[in-house]
């Protein structure tokens, strides 16, 4: 008790503000202040002379515009919580993607048509992203080459998600050029995975989350040709939970140069590469702070030459704790993203015999490997 006798007095204005202001938080909330307004026409309607009629649309239309405005918040709401690949950069030159449902220019990012994260590991949608369309363009790119991605959400700003991994794959584009190639078929490898800062606890998705953009590198002996890179995020926000996880995948048509001669050891599908039930997809540890994490999905590739003497690149695993930091690049939150060069994929024989793509190859060489 306060010296001058006045505890009491003195608690029960701090009680009185502290509900105050609890009173001023919860009055946001749509149905009290529908309940509000629609005792304000009361009074209003038994002051004045107001007719029945009146006093009903009045009534009707603030209900209206309240559901309205609670619809819109909601919408803002989910358009801020998800997601979209924005960018690609390959060796320094930028692409533009297109905004999901919305094209505007031709991209070597393959347009979906939402927002939303793919649910569940056997979608199919888990290929290539929300009903993925086949884009115009083919990049050139090179064995080695520094592929930079970057996230947007989908209002335009920072990437909404700070939790959960980023994994990279590709895909031949056999039998054809990937500006014709259906992903549905594809035969996926690994080649590059992210998750958890050396300080064990920290995902190298904050640095997404915080404007910055993610950089690997692709195999520096890959066979020459089409590929699909197929870039994703696995938001685990909501992992703790058997199906939680959201999906953003993305893939981004390349043509590799060079004369590479690795072909890689092992493929997956998508779906298929993924259960709902695998350490990875569901975390029900995810916000312990230094728990560990696994991969999902298969051990990053390792690739044997054509000619099939078995020697090895890279032969990381998946089941190894999560802690990498490739490189990155953080850029302001308002900054401008790099001009766009366009880039179209012309005539294919041309580009073939340039790049010396040869998919009838690529089908022997993993011919030869399934039957070693």
């Amino acid at each position: 008790m306060r010296a001058d006798g006045t505890g009491g007095a003195h608690k029960q204005h701090e009680y009185k503000s502290n509900l105050d202001t609890r009173r001023s938080h919860n009055i946001i909330h749509t149905p009290f202040l529908a309940a509000l307004l629609t005792s304000c026409l009361v009074v209003v309607r038994h002051s004045l002379p107001l007719p029945d009629y009146l006093y009903c649309y009045s009534i009707f239309t603030m209900h209206s515009i309240l559901v309205l405005l609670a619809c819109l918040f909601s919408v803002l709401l989910r358009v801020a919580a998800h997601g979209y690949l924005k960018s690609v950069a390959i060796d320094g030159q930028t692409y533009q993607g297109n905004v999901p449902n919305h094209a505007t220019g031709d991209s070597p990012i393959r347009l979906i048509d939402d927002i939303d994260p793919v649910k569940g590991a056997d979608n199919p949608n888990l290929s290539c992203g929300q009903n993925a369309q086949i884009a115009a363009q083919v990049v050139p790119a090179n064995p080695g080459s520094t592929v930079t991605f970057a996230w947007a959400s989908g209002n335009g700003g920072n990437w909404p998600h700070n939790t959960g991994p980023m994994l990279t794959y590709m895909a031949a584009c056999e039998g054809t050029t990937c500006d014709k190639f259906n992903a549905s078929g594809a035969q996926w490898f690994k080649v590059d995975q992210v998750g958890k800062k050396s300080d064990g606890s920290t995902w190298v998705q904050q640095d997404i989350m915080n404007g910055g953009t993610y950089s690997m590198k692709l195999p520096s002996n890959i066979l020459p040709g089409d590929y699909l890179v197929r870039h994703e995020i696995i938001a685990l926000q909501l992992a703790v939970s058997m199906g939680g996880a959201e999906f953003y995948p993305s893939c981004t048509q390349v043509r590799v140069g060079g004369t590479g001669n690795g072909a890689p050891n092992a493929t997956v599908s998508f779906p298929g590469a993924y259960t709902d039930s695998e350490p990875g997809i569901y975390d029900p540890n995810v916000y312990n702070p230094g728990s560990s994490y696994t991969f999902p999905g298969p051990p990053i590739a390792a690739f044997v030459p054509s000619g099939g003497n078995g020697v090895t690149t890279s032969p990381t695993t998946s089941s190894a704790v999560a802690v990498a930091s490739p490189s990155f690049t953080v850029a302001a939150s308002g900054a401008s993203a790099p001009s766009t060069t366009s880039v179209t994929s012309g005539s294919c024989s041309d580009h073939i015999k340039r790049s010396g793509y040869h998919p009838r190859r690529f089908r022997r060489v993993m011919r030869k490997l399934s039957q070693a």
